[in-house]
This record gives C-alpha cells, sequence and structure tokens, in this order.
C-alpha cells in the first residue's frame, strides 16, 4: 500500500526526490548534448548528414561541472535550488552566469513528480506498478519536453526504450490487452509517419515519429487520440501567436515534442474523462 505514513511525508519525500531527479537530468542533458557537440566536431563534413546526432554517443562520465570553465563542482554547489540560490546564479570560480533554466528544470521535475503522486493518490491507485510507471513516464516526458525545446532534437534511444517498457509494464503488470497497445502504437507512429513520407521530412522529423510510437503504446487505444488533439491544440495556441507578431515564420522549425510530451502526461491521467466528456457532448 503507499498511504503507511502521513500524506505530509509522502509529499515531502517526493518533493525530495523531484527536485534530486531534476538536478540529475539536468546534468544527463547536457552531459548528452555536450558528447553529441563533440562527436559531431570530430567527424569530417561529409560525415554529418547520414550519422544523425540522436543516434550518437553516451553521455560524458564523471561529475558534475561548471558548463562554463568545466570546474567539478563540490558536493554544496549541487544542492538542488538551494545552490543556485546561495550563488546568486553565478559561478564561484569563474563567475559566468548558471542558465536559469537549471534552477526551472529542478523546481518544475519536482512538481511534476508532485502532480503524479497526488493525482494517483487521489485517484485511489495503490497499484506499485502503476505509480512507478507513472513516475518514470513523467521524468521521461520531462527529459522530452526540455530536451526538444533547448535542442530542437527528441533522443531516440530514450522513445525507443520508453516504448518497450511501456509494453511490457502496460500488457504484463497492469493487463493492459495486446490490441489497444498495438493499435494505439500503430495509430500514434503511423500518424507521424504519414505526415512524415507526404512532406519528406519537411513537416516533422523522425523524432516526432518515434515519439508518437512510444505515446501510442504507453496510453493505448483510444487515450492516444487524446494526447494527439491536446498536443495539436496546446500547439496552436502557442504558434499562432509567434505567427501573428512573426516571431515564428511558415517555414520556422517548432520543437512540437514539447506539446507532445504535455499532451501524454494530460491524457496519462485524464484521458478517460476527456473521452468520457466528448462523447456526452456527441449525445446531445
Amino acid at each position: 500500500m503507499l498511504l503507511v505514513f502521513p500524506v505530509w511525508v509522502l509529499y515531502g519525500t517526493v518533493i525530495i526526490f523531484g527536485l534530486i531527479l531534476g538536478s540529475y537530468l539536468n546534468s544527463w542533458m547536457w552531459r548528452v548534448h555536450e558528447r553529441e557537440e563533440n562527436e559531431s566536431d570530430s567527424l569530417p563534413p561529409a560525415a554529418h548528414t547520414p550519422l544523425p546526432r540522436s543516434q550518437r554517443g553516451m553521455p560524458l562520465p564523471g561529475r558534475s561541472l561548471c558548463i562554463h570553465c568545466q570546474r567539478q563542482l563540490a558536493w554544496f554547489e549541487n544542492i538542488p535550488l538551494i545552490s543556485f540560490i546561495a550563488l546568486g546564479g553565478k559561478c564561484k570560480t569563474c563567475k559566468q552566469a548558471i542558465p536559469i533554466d537549471y534552477f526551472l528544470v529542478e523546481l518544475g521535475t519536482a512538481l511534476v513528480m508532485l502532480v503524479v503522486v497526488y493525482l494517483d493518490v487521489t485517484r485511489g491507485v495503490v497499484n506499485t506498478w502503476h505509480i512507478w510507471r507513472d513516475l518514470f513516464f513523467a521524468a521521461l516526458l520531462v527529459v522530452v519536453f526540455i530536451y526538444d525545446l533547448k535542442y530542437y532534437l527528441i533522443i531516440s534511444g530514450v522513445v525507443y526504450a520508453g516504448a518497450i517498457i511501456a509494453f511490457l509494464v502496460n500488457h504484463f503488470a497492469l493487463q493492459f490487452s495486446t490490441y489497444s497497445l498495438v493499435l494505439g502504437g500503430v495509430v500514434g507512429g503511423g500518424f507521424f509517419m504519414l505526415q512524415y513520407v507526404l512532406s519528406r521530412g519537411r513537416w516533422i522529423g523522425g523524432g516526432d515519429v518515434r515519439l508518437g510510437l512510444m505515446m501510442g503504446v504507453l496510453l493505448g487505444w483510444p487515450h492516444i487520440l487524446v494526447a494527439l488533439f491536446v498536443s495539436y491544440v496546446l500547439g496552436a495556441i502557442v504558434a499562432v501567436p509567434l505567427l501573428i507578431m512573426k516571431k515564428k515564420g511558415m517555414k520556422s522549425e517548432i520543437p512540437f515534442g514539447t506539446f507532445l510530451a504535455v499532451g501524454t502526461l494530460v491524457a496519462l491521467f485524464r484521458g478517460g474523462q476527456i473521452i468520457n466528456w466528448y462523447w456526452g457532448m456527441m449525445r446531445w
């Protein structure tokens, strides 16, 4: 059972866990990007095109570093949120500014973890596999959201691993039907594959196709439809004002993975209610 101690202890533990996780994800994403950049710089120009960045390298090894002067950080410089505030948002040695998004990722990850546990608790979820699945994929979707927002790239290894784990947990631990998971994956991946083929890769990237597959296997049918609908609505809400203000053009690249990550989370926790609301509206 989940609630074997006071609820404030549970939520406090989740917040601390989320802050630590957010700090780790910051470091992990930076190292993945640096590894990709280093490998790209070491390749001859002709080798850049056939070797996509999303298919290269693992994170750089070692402890956390200053992203500017590369100095190894002391333990007291790695305390989530507190270290950023105590250091005034600057490296102790080189005095270069620490990007505010590092602070926001730590805070945001903690809040996401808190909301996930709160929603599972209030829904009466007591299946341990269900709770850990939701926490794992919330963290994975944070990576998708942030990495695509910052670098316009969806890491292939992350979504492939996510698709496999989603199928195994949903099917064997949570008893989702094979039909629901396979159909969800076909619809999610196929929807973006069709766009990719028709546009020859101009409308969306291959990362969106792979992410669509993972979304479908995670959510199943018909919840994948909710995720796609929410994602496109959010994308329109953000993109249309940018077009009107001429911040973006019709051919500008937009990190659509960020919207897909949010849409997936919405469908994961509120997909059933949204589907029931829709069918209720259709009966009027």
